[in-house]
């Protein structure tokens, strides 16, 4: 496991050279600043305008262990066992879409509500990040800007990935008792193999009919 690191480590030795005892060694150590540095911090030559920063209100530093280091210069420092929060993973749920698709999420709506109604209400809110009232009001026609709604696929416009589309009707449909099958996007044409012909024989002539005998 990782050593966990000190929070503005000079803005600590500020508050630790103004709120206590602990010599220069003792700080720099913690702090992990050279003890020339953390003279200069209290002569008022170093991190001029750094406000102090109190360890011991973020946990990383108790006032017990503050106190037993003043009474040994020997001693030193060491940062509390205290959790730091990670930043949160995303979970599932709308994925973040860049503001300049944004305004592109209610033709994709139209799109998906057209093309494919078995998806319910849910399942499009999680494949393009919005929101149930946006859906409800594309449906009913009620959206703000109804009349300038052009039905757009969603993959086409970077919303969402077609694996990510098919899975969605994939599971709507399965949900619904419908073939899994996935039609044609609308606006391709499908491919048909036409089956192999076997390939026409030779007609067969008398080259002697073009060059009569001359006998």
């Amino acid at each position: 496991m990782a050593t966990p690191q000190l929070l503005m480590p000079k803005a600590t030795a500020v508050w630790l050279v103004e709120n206590t005892t602990l010599t220069f060694e003792q700080i720099g150590a913690f702090c992990n600043l050279h003890p020339l540095e953390v003279q200069g911090i209290a002569d008022g030559e170093v991190a001029i305008g750094i406000v102090g920063l109190d360890p011991t209100t973020n946990g990383q530093l108790t006032k017990e262990e503050i106190e037993r280091c003043e009474k040994d210069s020997a001693e030193r420092l060491k940062m509390a066992k205290v959790a730091i929060p990670l930043p949160l993973t995303r979970s599932k749920g709308p994925r973040y879409t860049p503001v300049s698709k944004r305004q592109d999420k209610p033709d994709a709506v139209a799109w998906l509500v057209r093309h494919h109604p078995e998806l319910t209400d849910a399942q499009i809110s999680r494949l393009i990040g919005t929101t149930k009232q946006t859906i409800a009001a594309v449906r009913d026609r009620t959206h703000w800007n109804s009349p300038n709604l052009r039905p757009r696929d969603p993959v086409l416009l970077g919303l969402c990935t077609q694996t990510d589309l098919n899975n969605a009707i994939l599971k709507a449909r399965k949900a619904a008792g419908k073939p899994a099958n996935l039609d044609p996007l609308p606006g391709v044409e499908p491919i048909v193999e036409e089956p192999m012909q076997e390939p026409k024989e030779k007609s067969r002539f008398d080259i002697g009919s073009f060059f009569p005998s001359k006998n």
